[in-house]
């Protein structure tokens, strides 16, 4: 399968002497982390189809640095970021699209004030504008008519004010849309931020993604739909553990728009 995907890197592009029209930086979730990896194949295929000039750096890739930051590492942080901001102006890039909220937030606030400038988007912003040039069309399929509710991202959401590009692709999917008693503004966390992804959660009587799961299952949803591959992970965790697994999916919103165009 994934001969089949076309996915060309910085040095490739550098060693022809072409620029891509966009980086798509793919994170440690998305590299590594074998649910993610899906999400990942979903938004290239999608790419591909538009006749996106896009690129991965590849091995020349590192994390981010935010889950250092947000442990309160800022050295090791700060040292991750540098090395990422050498590789990015060496490589002249100007824009940047990720499918992580995480990456999104860093490279968007917190690289400009160690010498990374990048204009930084969203897959479902880049998607979102992809649909409004008539580079990709959608249609419902066979999310025609279900139930969707859409847990807002931490960091994509109240970090950076993005609320409407996810809704507006669920929408065009000919979906129902039902809202949370949490969402956008209001939205609650899936639990995972704060590099609390990589460790056991304290004492208490609640995990916050099974608060965050109930909220969801509360809208009687056929599908959770996610946009940040940590969000994606603890929002199953919750469905599982409620043993709902074979009535709700959780599901990126690009690989929504990839199911649905049957790609």
């Amino acid at each position: 399968m994934a001969s089949e995907l076309k996915v060309p890197t910085m040095a490739e592009f550098f060693a022809s002497g072409t620029v891509p029209e966009v980086l798509f930086w793919v994170g440690c979730a998305g590299s590594f982390d074998d649910r993610a990896k899906k999400i990942t194949k979903a938004f290239v295929k999608i790419l591909n189809k538009a006749n996106v000039s896009f690129a991965v750096l590849g091995t020349e890739e590192s994390c981010t640095g935010d889950p250092a930051k947000r442990a309160g590492n800022e050295f090791l942080f700060q040292m991750q970021a540098v090395t990422n901001i050498e590789v990015l102006n060496a490589y002249e890039i100007k824009k940047i699209v990720t499918a992580c909220p995480h990456c999104f937030n860093t490279i968007k606030n917190e690289y400009p004030g160690l010498g990374g400038n990048y204009e930084v988007v969203h897959h479902t912003q880049f998607l979102k504008d992809l649909l409004n040039d008539g580079k990709i069309s959608m249609e419902g399929g066979n999310f025609k008519g279900k139930r969707i509710t859409f847990h807002d991202p931490c960091y994509l959401g109240r970090a950076n004010g993005v609320y409407e590009a996810p809704r507006d692709l669920i929408r065009k999917l000919d979906a129902e849309l039902i809202e949370m008693k949490s969402c956008k503004q209001r939205g609650l966390c899936c639990g995972a931020g704060g590099a609390q992804m990589f460790k056991e959660p304290e004492k208490g009587d609640k995990d916050v993604n099974i608060e965050r799961t109930e909220q969801a299952l509360e809208t009687k949803p056929e599908i959770i739909a996610a946009g940040c591959p940590f969000c994606n992970t603890m929002m199953t965790d919750g469905v599982k553990n409620k043993e709902k697994e074979g009535d709700v999916q959780v599901m990126d919103i690009a690989e929504m728009i990839a199911t649905a165009e049957d790609l």
